[in-house]
């Protein structure tokens, strides 16, 4: 499978439908902020120049300051493959977040979603 195409979809364009995800669902967007950085390592403002800057997600990940080490914890199924499984280990963290992002809207507790 190629997955160039959304390798370089900006991270900003995708974003916004994060948010509106996570909202629409009753979660925050300082929620969801809190999620991105756990998996990342990006602070709020690192955050927000990566999105200003149109980042595509191969740069996002590339640049993160520090995949979280618990990122092996997250596991089960997200556009019908499981996360655990995926062989291409920068679509797999795509993956991941997108797993993070659909626990918080469906109201799982922050600190499950955070592995804690």
């Amino acid at each position: 499978m190629d997955n160039t195409r959304v390798y370089r979809m900006p991270f900003a364009s995708v974003y916004p439908h994060y948010v509106a995800k996570a909202e629409r669902k009753g979660r925050t967007k300082q929620e969801l902020h809190t999620v991105i950085h756990w998996l990342t390592g990006y602070d709020e403002k690192t955050l927000q120049q990566q999105i200003e800057k149109r980042v595509d997600y191969e740069t996002f990940f590339a640049q993160a300051p520090q995949i979280n080490p618990n990122i092996s914890k997250i596991t089960g199924v997200i556009c019908g493959y499981r996360v655990e499984e995926i062989e291409d280990k920068l679509m797999q963290k795509v993956r991941y977040l997108d797993k993070l992002v659909d626990e918080l809207a469906k109201g799982r507790a922050m600190d499950k979603i955070l592995r804690k």
